[in-house]
């Protein structure tokens, strides 16, 4: 049984700063609240809203989880909304069906295949050599390296290049009501109903000496509709995109009616 998780983090303590600052660290982090170990399952999660007061992680998991160890070192034990909340995914999963609409939230590394990027990381660089040296018999020729999409208009392209394939589509945002001085005729098309909310850079080590790691990440929100629910079930439980260790791939879903106001889940 699948379960959403809503955990908040205090960021003025030492821990939550710590965790905050390394995907890598809060990851570790997250899989040590699940008891079977080492954990196995695909645990999904982002960060839904950073403040200086106070830090809310999303978190998915197959399995029920506990999040004390968080709570105790890294956010407000026995306070007033202090305490997580857990809830089980099942019903939402239940209520996907063929052609309804739900509102969405997705931050996702939009990212492309390349043969040779035009500027190498040092990791891309080793990698390009080793594939300059000559295959072995039966060896295959290894398949391009990921390069990050940077703009807004290339990842914006980049979702709806997947929703197809992840069971939804995007539909076109329509209005009725002309802007001022514009005289109505019928309804507006104003482009897929998806937007990005916030665009970031992150920047971390993996280890102490281990390799920069850096992604280029974008949060969407919007509207979509079923177009395959088996597939759009798949995307929820397993993500979209890369990097999903690092708090990317988590879609959630919201009722269309009151997209704005109520919290996904």
């Amino acid at each position: 049984m699948p379960y959403l998780s809503k955990i908040a983090l205090n960021p003025r303590r030492r821990k939550a700063v710590s965790l905050l600052s390394s995907p890598h660290r809060l990851h570790a982090a997250i899989l040590a609240g699940l008891a079977v170990q080492p954990v196995t399952e695909r645990v999904l999660w982002r960060i839904e809203n950073n403040t200086p007061h106070r830090t809310e992680i999303l978190v998915l998991t197959e399995n029920r989880p506990s999040w004390q160890h968080l709570v105790d070192e890294a956010g407000w034990p026995g306070a007033d909304g202090g305490e997580p909340l857990l809830a089980d995914y099942t019903p939402l999963l239940e209520r996907i069906a063929l052609g309804k609409e739900f509102g969405f939230r997705l931050t996702a590394n939009p990212v492309q295949s390349v043969p040779r990027p035009t500027k190498q990381s040092e990791q891309q660089n080793t990698r390009l050599k080793a594939r300059a040296e000559p295959l072995n018999p039966g060896e295959r020729r290894p398949r391009g390296l990921r390069v990050a999409h940077r703009t807004a208009a290339q990842q914006l392209a980049w979702l709806l290049a997947r929703a197809d394939r992840h069971g939804f589509t995007i539909p076109e945002a329509t209005s009725d009501t002309p802007a001022p001085g514009l005289k109505a005729d019928g309804l507006f098309a104003a482009g897929p109903a998806v937007s990005i909310v916030s665009r970031d850079i992150l920047r971390f080590n993996k280890h102490r000496d281990g390799p920069r790691v850096t992604l280029s990440t974008a949060t969407f929100e919007g509207r979509l509709r079923v177009t395959d629910p088996e597939a759009l079930r798949a995307a929820l439980l397993q993500g979209i995109g890369p990097a999903k260790g690092y708090g990317q791939g988590l879609l959630t879903l919201a009722p269309v009616r009151a997209k704005a106001a109520v919290a996904h889940a």
